[in-house]
C-alpha cells in the first residue's frame, strides 16, 4: 500500500513535467504516508525557498528525510534553519541509498545540476530542480539520455510563470487580441544591488553559472518561449565584461576586509545578516567559499552588458536585452502584432512616479513571506484604429510576484487542478530556455549566429500546444 500510494504522488508529478492533465496526490494516501524528500545545496535558495517554505506550508503532505552539501558547516545550519529531524549528508550517493527519496529536489550551484539530476534519476526518483536546468549543451545531453533511460522525470522551477501579471500576459496574447506575433522587444534591467550580487558570488565565474545568460536570462528566456508557445530557432547575440570584474577601480579580498569601504560605492556589510552570517561566513573554512567576495576581482569571466537577437519558428523575432548595474530594478516588454500591440512594465520608477528603495524591492520579492500587500500594475493593450485600453491587474510583491508559492502549491498542494494555460515546466522548458544563453555565448565568442537544433537532438517548433 506504501508503495502504491507513494507511485500514485509520484505519478502526479510525472504528469505535471509534462504539462498535461494530472491526478491528485492525494490519490490513496492517508495522514501516515507522507511523500519522502531529499535536498541537495543548502545555500540561501535552497533552505528557504525550497526548504522551510515546504516545511511549513506543507507538512501533511511530504517530509524531509535527508539534506546534502558538499560543506558540513552549511548543512548542519540547514537542518536547524529548516526545523527538520533528518539525517545530513556529505554524501549524495549515500543519502539517497540509505534514505530511499521519491523526490530529489535540486539547488547545488548550477554547473554541477546535472551530476545530482542524472544520478537521482538512475536511482529511482523524480527530481525537482531549481532553474536554469544546467548550463552548457553537453550536459542538457546527458540530462535528455538520463530522463530517457529511467521511468521518472524532472520538473524545472520556473516561478516567474506563475505570477498573476505573468499570467495576464499570456492570457492576453492566448486569445490573440494583437494577432499573430511578428516581434517583441524586452529589456531587463537588474540594480545596482541585486545586479551587483551575483559578480561577488559564484555566478561571476563563467564554469559556476554559465553567465548571466543562463543563470539569470533563463527565466526571462522560459517567460518568452511561454508566452510566444514557440521554440527559439537562432540566436545572435553581444556581450562585454565593462563594468565589474578588471574594470574596477580598486579591488579587496572581500567587503570585510577591504580597504576601500569608504570609497566604494559597492561596500556591503554581510555582517548586518544574521542569516548570511550563519550560512556562509561560518562556515567558510570548510571550503573557502566567500559569499562577500569583491566585485572587482580578476577572476570575474562573465558578461555585464548582453544582447541578443532571437528568432523563434514561428518567424517572431525577439531583441533582448539584459543591464547588470541600473540604477533601478525593472523590466518593459512590447509585443507587436498583425493587429495591435501590447506593452507591460514593473517597477520602472517614473511609471508611478515613486521612489523605492532598491534593496528593500529586491528584499520584498524574494520574501517568503504571505504579504498582504497587493500591487496594481496595468498592461496596454493597443489594437489597430481603435483606442487604447489599460488593463489593470492585481499582483502582489513578496515571493516573485506571486508565482513562488503557486508553483509550489501546483506541485505539492493541487497537481490536479485545471492547467490551460500550460504554466508547469518540464524537461523540454528547461532545455530551450537555457539554449537560448548557450546560444548566446557561442555567438559572442564566435560572432556568428547560432542555430538552436544544432546544440541538442531537439528540434525547435513553430507551436507548442
Amino acid at each position: 500500500m506504501e508503495k502504491h500510494s507513494r507511485r500514485s504522488f509520484l505519478y502526479s508529478l510525472s504528469m505535471l513535467a509534462a504539462g498535461t492533465a494530472i491526478t491528485s496526490p492525494l490519490l490513496g494516501f492517508n495522514t501516515t504516508k507522507k511523500l519522502k524528500v531529499v535536498l541537495v545545496g543548502t545555500g540561501v535558495r535552497g533552505i528557504s525557498f525550497w526548504g522551510k517554505r515546504l516545511v511549513e506550508q506543507y507538512p501533511d503532505k511530504l517530509e524531509f528525510v535527508g539534506l546534502c552539501d558538499i560543506n558540513p558547516g552549511r548543512v548542519a545550519y540547514a537542518k536547524k534553519f529548516m526545523n527538520v529531524q533528518c539525517k545530513t549528508y556529505t554524501d549524495f550517493d549515500k543519502m539517497i541509498q540509505e534514505q530511499k527519496p521519491d523526490l530529489v529536489i535540486v539547488t547545488t550551484k548550477d554547473s554541477v545540476h546535472h551530476e545530482y539530476i542524472i544520478k537521482g534519476l538512475h536511482y529511482g526518483c523524480d527530481v525537482l530542480t531549481e532553474k536554469p536546468l544546467t548550463t552548457d549543451e553537453v550536459k542538457c545531453r546527458q540530462i535528455l539520455e538520463a530522463e530517457k533511460k529511467s521511468n521518472r522525470k524532472l520538473i524545472v522551477g520556473f516561478n516567474y510563470r506563475w505570477g498573476p501579471y505573468m499570467t495576464k500576459i499570456k492570457e492576453l496574447l492566448h486569445e490573440g487580441l494583437i494577432g499573430d506575433i511578428t516581434s517583441v522587444d524586452f529589456n531587463w534591467y537588474l540594480n545596482n544591488h541585486h545586479g551587483a550580487s551575483y559578480f561577488r558570488r559564484w555566478h561571476g565565474l563563467m564554469n559556476g553559472g554559465g553567465s548571466l545568460w543562463v543563470h539569470k536570462a533563463t527565466h526571462h528566456f522560459d517567460l518568452l518561449n511561454w508566452w510566444l508557445n514557440s521554440d527559439p530557432e537562432e540566436v545572435f547575440a553581444y556581450g562585454a565584461l565593462e563594468h565589474y570584474g578588471s574594470k574596477g577601480p580598486f579591488r579587496g579580498e572581500n567587503c570585510r576586509s577591504c580597504n576601500y569601504k569608504k570609497e566604494c560605492n559597492y561596500y556591503w556589510d554581510i555582517t548586518k545578516s544574521d542569516h548570511d552570517m550563519r550560512v556562509y561566513v561560518d562556515n567558510e573554512k570548510y571550503d573557502g567559499y566567500i559569499r562577500d567576495a569583491c566585485l572587482f576581482r580578476h577572476e570575474i569571466d562573465i558578461y555585464d552588458k548582453m544582447s541578443a537577437q532571437i528568432k523563434y519558428a514561428n518567424n517572431t523575432i525577439v531583441n533582448y536585452s539584459l543591464t547588470t548595474y541600473s540604477p533601478f530594478e525593472g523590466w518593459r516588454i512590447a509585443f507587436n502584432g498583425h493587429k495591435g500591440r501590447i506593452e507591460a512594465w514593473t517597477d520602472i520608477p517614473w511609471m508611478k512616479n515613486e521612489n523605492l528603495s532598491q534593496e528593500d524591492l529586491h528584499a520584498a520579492e524574494m520574501s517568503q513571506d504571505k504579504s498582504e500587500e497587493k500591487l496594481v500594475e496595468p498592461v496596454i493593450l493597443f489594437k489597430n484604429w481603435e483606442d487604447y485600453k489599460t488593463i489593470n491587474v492585481t499582483s502582489e510583491r513578496s515571493g516573485h510576484g506571486g508565482g513562488d508559492r503557486r508553483l509550489h502549491d501546483k506541485i505539492f498542494a493541487n497537481p490536479d487542478a485545471p492547467d490551460p494555460l500550460k504554466h508547469a515546466a518540464g524537461l523540454r522548458d528547461g532545455i530551450m530556455s537555457v539554449l537560448i544563453g548557450i546560444a548566446a555565448r557561442k555567438s559572442i565568442t564566435t560572432g556568428q549566429p547560432i542555430k538552436i537544433a544544432g546544440l541538442t537532438e531537439l528540434k525547435p517548433s513553430a507551436d507548442r500546444t
